[in-house]
């Protein structure tokens, strides 16, 4: 543990300028998500363009193309969201079904296998499992998060740990404290979703 501290900290003072605006620019997105403001996917898509490239070039592959994925979700989240909101302007939050949870995570687990593989026998990724596992998960999480369902941030807490710890790994220190910074978040923004929900049905 001392180890990876140390790296960490070695890591932090190499970090580049495209790296601190990417991370500046998604705790901007994930602050304004909490807040219900449709100005989050803004920031988010801007975000997901540095991450797409510095995944990129850290031979992250499925990482690279789940970010330029999010910048379309971006275009989608905002427009969704300013489509549905209350007289505050906020996006009006909401549940999704136990069925499609289930749905979800056994495609989840089938698409991870297949894809690890490919991408163990194919591409030099760093991390197949973990990095296909993450992406998969996130594609579930942001559409969840588009349809302003409160699960979302359930999802993100479980893949935001294990994105921190693949960042890290890949020697991309301020991205991977930015997820350990979505994790906690991620926490935040599932309490304040679910009571807004609660107020949102008491009469």
């Amino acid at each position: 543990m001392t180890g990876f501290l140390a790296q960490l900290l070695v890591d932090l003072r190499a970090t580049s300028p495209l790296e601190g605006a990417t991370v500046a620019l998604g705790l901007v997105y994930v602050v304004l998500a909490v807040k219900r403001s449709r100005w989050c996917w803004v920031y988010g898509g801007l975000s997901s363009a540095g991450l797409a490239w510095l995944s990129a070039r850290s031979a992250l592959p499925m990482q690279a193309a789940l970010q330029t994925f999010y910048v379309a979700m971006a275009a989608y989240g905002f427009r969704r969201w300013s489509a549905d909101r209350d007289t505050g302007g906020h996006v009006n939050v909401g549940w999704w079904p136990w069925r499609m949870h289930v749905a979800a995570w056994v495609a989840i687990a089938v698409l991870t296998a297949v894809t690890a593989k490919g991408l163990a026998r194919y591409t030099h990724a760093a991390q197949p499992m973990l990095d296909a596992a993450c992406t998969w998960g996130s594609l579930a999480a942001t559409w969840l998060a588009a349809r302003a369902r409160i699960e979302n941030w359930l999802y993100w807490i479980v893949i935001d740990a294990a994105l921190g710890v693949l960042f890290a790994a890949q020697a991309l220190a301020l991205v991977a404290l930015l997820y350990f910074v979505y994790l906690a978040m991620a926490t935040v923004g599932f309490f304040a979703w679910l009571r807004k929900r609660t107020e949102l049905r008491t009469p």
